[in-house]
């Protein structure tokens, strides 16, 4: 892919467990033409993968009648991922810290956590209409294979 070439990509999936596979598989896709490496796509699915049952399980509560939303966006600088889901919204100052030893032993509570290990940046936007999450990864600059080095 050209380095300087911003791709755009959207996905609208069900709200179904099953649906979280798809969302990694694309962000994989992505993340691959991006020109990260292995680990790299194996942290930003893991971000993606994450958010997206998130977004299935307490956003939307498998309601059927209800989407997740997933938008790629790639520009020479960054790989930038938006969930969106059409649940009630939450509060995210309110998450436990998945850290404290009360919490260590809990199934669930690590989503926005390791997401935030695996990006560069994360936003959580509430709304009443829904949760948005912003996963941004930076692309580290590049030099083409065939450009000459200097000594």
């Amino acid at each position: 892919m050209d380095q300087n070439q911003a791709i755009h990509r959207a996905i609208v999936l069900d709200s179904r467990i099953e649906s979280v596979d798809q969302a990694e598989a694309t962000a994989d896709r992505v993340a691959a033409r991006a020109g990260f490496d292995e680990g790299e796509r194996h942290r930003i699915t893991m971000a993606v993968r994450e958010i997206t049952v998130n977004a299935v399980m307490h956003g939307n509560a498998y309601d059927t009648g209800k989407k997740v939303t997933i938008e790629f966006s790639l520009s020479p600088s960054d790989l930038v991922v938006n969930i969106r889901d059409q649940g009630s919204g939450f509060d995210a100052a309110g998450l436990a810290d998945p850290l404290a030893p009360e919490n260590l032993l809990r199934q669930s509570g690590r989503g926005i956590f390791l997401a935030r290990a695996f990006m560069d940046r994360v936003e959580v936007r509430p709304s009443s209409s829904g949760t948005s999450v912003l996963l941004i990864k930076h692309r580290q600059a590049r030099r083409p294979l065939d450009a000459p080095t200097r000594s």
